[in-house]
């Protein structure tokens, strides 16, 4: 029968067949190379995305005209190439970058274009997906590759070492220069990526080449997710997110510091393999991130849990205080804000598992 603990009504454990609930910490996920190539499409979060569906803000603007341009884009990209005097001339593909704050629609905005554009003829992932893609095929495979599509989408575009700067600059001049349009999501401005993070001032000019390729579309505004939903709540208890993680087959339930030091042990463009087939994922004891490496490569993991609508079970402290005001100030401050609204999304879908409606915490 359904058992109340502090406020919170969950079901009798289920556990599985064996008697374990299983565990992030025992999967060990292998990517062969076509999966790479097939994963390459929007995720399953923003798989319906249209532009009719984003709604724009009307106190900004900006966001209603970021829609209007990409609608433009996906025009341009497929409209056929003009003849004159016998020969087909190629306009100059469009290369748009989304600049902006977290939560204002720029990836519901990117997984809407490669969808007018056509799924079948875009390329569509992260921008760790793609560099990793280069590592797994080599370069000049992954340009032959992504050459046979109309679209390469990237989002969370950004730098953060000097080897991502070499590759992507080279990566992109070379699909724009063969006729692939490029879309791109980011927080920082071209001009800016790499800021704060490492020698950014030696590699100034392929950062700068990498500026001129893109137009800039800036879309302000409020952080969406947010506005919907309360994201102040306090913390599950361990033993709340346990037994609701028991009751839900395929469910997984880690010990947070356990599943920060696994995921050390696997590439961060595995973490979306990581979560095949889960449909929650329960943490407990959940605290502050003290190492930067650590903090980043929670960041990779939220964006795959959020990709896949996956909810969360935090217990400990929550998404509260999770980065320190350090990391909220530093370089990579804004992905760092990017996953805490992402967080905080994931861990309201988590409380409404183990907190039914008509049941108020404190009730």
């Amino acid at each position: 029968m359904p058992v109340v603990l502090l406020g919170v009504r969950i079901l009798s454990s289920v556990q599985t067949g064996d008697g374990r609930v299983s565990r992030l910490v025992d999967r060990y996920p292998q990517v062969p190379a076509d999966r790479l190539l097939g994963q390459l499409v929007p995720p399953r979060h923003f798989a319906q995305a249209t532009f009719d569906g984003y709604i724009a803000a009307p106190t900004h603007p900006s966001q209603a005209a970021a829609r209007g341009r990409l609608r433009e884009v996906a025009h341009e990209i497929g409209r056929p190439a003009r003849h004159r005097w016998g020969r087909a001339r190629r306009a100059p593909v469009p290369a748009v970058y989304l600049d902006g704050g977290f939560g204002v629609g720029k990836t519901h905005l990117l997984a809407a274009l490669a969808r007018a554009v056509g799924v079948e003829r875009t390329a569509y992932g992260t921008f760790v997906e793609f560099t990793h893609l280069v590592g797994a095929l080599g370069f000049a495979p992954t340009v032959e590759a992504l050459a046979t599509r109309q679209l390469v989408a990237i989002d969370e575009f950004e730098l953060d070492d000097p080897g991502d700067t070499l590759i992507v600059t080279r990566l992109v001049r070379e699909l724009t220069d063969r006729g692939v349009a490029v879309a791109a999501t980011s927080n920082t401005l071209p001009e800016s990526l790499g800021e704060g993070r490492f020698a950014a001032e030696d590699f100034l000019r392929e950062i700068q080449a990498l500026a001129a390729r893109f137009e800039v579309v800036r879309i302000d505004g409020e952080d969406y997710r947010h506005r919907q939903l309360r994201t102040d709540d306090a913390a599950l208890p361990d033993a709340v997110v346990a037994e609701v993680v028991r009751a839900r087959p395929g469910a997984t339930l880690d010990d947070f510091q356990a599943l920060t030091d696994h995921l050390a042990q696997v590439h961060p463009s595995r973490y979306g393999a990581l979560l095949d087939g889960v449909p929650l994922v329960g943490l407990t004891a959940v605290g502050p991130v003290q190492d930067q490496d650590v903090a980043l490569r929670l960041v990779v993991l939220v964006d795959r849990l959020y990709d896949r609508d996956v909810p969360v079970l935090l217990g400990g402290t929550a998404e509260h205080d999770l980065f320190s005001a350090a990391m909220l100030r530093g370089g990579y401050r804004k992905k760092y804000f990017r996953a805490l609204s992402r967080l905080g999304a994931l861990a309201a879908q988590g409380r409404e598992l183990a907190v039914p409606p008509e049941i108020e915490p404190g009730s």
